[in-house]
């Protein structure tokens, strides 16, 4: 996988950009606020077409252009996937709604062709790590859901349409639970909405317990590396399906569909009574232990950027290994917490990828044999200038 050119139209704090990027490692060097971060989002944003930070697409289209009644921002790739060139286009509207309103949507283009986010997203793809990515960790259920889907939708085939479907199955089926609750109404309303329940989130269910066992496997590894053996990582899948009489290896999509009807029909009166589908795998979730330990509840903080360094890396090698793609790489403020070996690892699975894109306020984080093979662009207010390129013995 390789970006070959970024163009970016009123999108965060550019106004105009247009973008030749160099192969390899780009480091993007600058003072805090000045554009870095948000060059990574566009590009994160053409693989998940999801922003890691705003909430709404609506904050993605640059200040002096937001006031306009229409409003575009446009973020457009030439990447090479597979021997094939490939252009990408997303546009972020704001439209005026009558009779005083606005609406934001977005359009993705796909070598000239309009498609919807399941059908485009996984034609280009990228793995990011950002500090505060150690929510996945100790933060919510939904924070690591998001991390499983995000990273599944680019890697799985027909995930993307399978999570989208699911949840607009969950939002119909929990209007008719509020239904049923207020009109005592019949059970049996919920037949189809049970089927469609249980068929997609079974699909949903089986390739999260075969990506989190890979995974696993990826990050056990690279993890014993980063703590010199003194480590032992495990990532547990915890469906909110009761699977415990099925190993992970053995796991089918008839079994779970069994499980996911017997645990309808056990929580059926409770889904009526609160007016909420409680089953399913929009209620799953992970653990990450460490020796044993859950890192969420008991980790110091070097144990938990340890995990996360080990997490981003195997999904890295997860990803090239079921697409035969290496993803870009996005790292933005990364090495500034690492430790000297930690850095050293990073960069060697940087020199290993077709391409990475790194962030940093300091250049002297990076060891000089590394930063020789970089090209260097530093990032002011917005603009972007080239600083230096790879000596040529790199």
């Amino acid at each position: 996988m390789r970006l070959n050119r970024l163009s970016l139209t009123n999108f965060r704090a550019f106004s105009r950009l247009e973008m030749d990027l160099p192969g390899r490692i780009l480091v993007l060097v600058g003072d805090n606020a000045q554009g870095k971060t948000s060059l990574m989002e566009a590009v994160y944003y053409l693989a998940t077409f999801a922003s890691f930070q705003a909430g709404t697409d609506r904050q993605m289209i640059n200040f002096s252009a937001v006031d306009e009644p229409l409003a575009v921002a446009r973020i457009v790739a030439e990447f090479e996937r597979g021997g094939q060139s490939h252009r990408l286009e997303v546009r972020i509207i704001q439209e005026p709604v009558l009779p005083s309103g606005s609406r934001t949507r977005k359009e993705i283009l796909l070598d000239g062709v309009k498609k919807n986010a399941a059908e485009a997203v996984g034609q280009f793809s990228a793995v990011i790590f950002l500090p505060q990515m150690t929510r996945i960790i100790e933060g919510s259920p939904d924070d690591r859901r998001k991390f499983m889907n995000m990273a599944l939708c680019q890697a799985v085939p027909g995930y993307a349409r399978a999570l989208s479907d699911y949840s607009r199955v969950v939002t119909r089926r929990n209007a008719l639970l509020k239904l049923l609750a207020e009109q005592h109404g019949q059970a049996d309303q919920l037949v189809y909405w049970d089927e469609q329940l249980t068929n997609l989130g079974s699909e949903m269910v089986l390739a999260r317990a075969s990506a989190v066992r890979q995974l696993e496997e990826h990050a056990s590894r690279l993890h014993q590396r980063l703590t010199g053996g003194m480590e032992r990582l495990s990532i547990r899948y915890k469906p909110a399906l009761d699977l415990t009489n099925f190993s992970a290896e053995g796991l089918t999509l008839d079994a779970v569909k069994s499980a996911f009807g017997q645990s309808i029909q056990r929580v059926r009166q409770e889904e009526i009574a609160r007016g909420v589908t409680v089953s399913g795998p929009h209620r799953d979730d992970l653990q990450f232990l460490c020796n044993d330990l859950d890192l969420g509840d008991f980790g110091s903080r070097g144990q938990v950027r340890t995990a996360m360094l080990s997490l981003k890396l195997a999904e890295v090698n997860w990803m090239k290994a079921q697409t035969g793609e290496w993803p870009v790489l996005l790292l933005d403020e990364t090495l500034a917490e690492l430790d000297l070996h930690r850095r050293a690892d990073l960069q060697q699975t940087l020199e290993e990828c077709d391409q990475g894109i790194l962030t940093t306020t300091d250049l002297h984080q990076f060891t000089e044999t590394f930063m020789a093979g970089c090209s260097i662009w530093r990032v002011t207010t917005g603009c972007v200038q080239v600083e230096a390129a790879p000596t040529a013995d790199a």
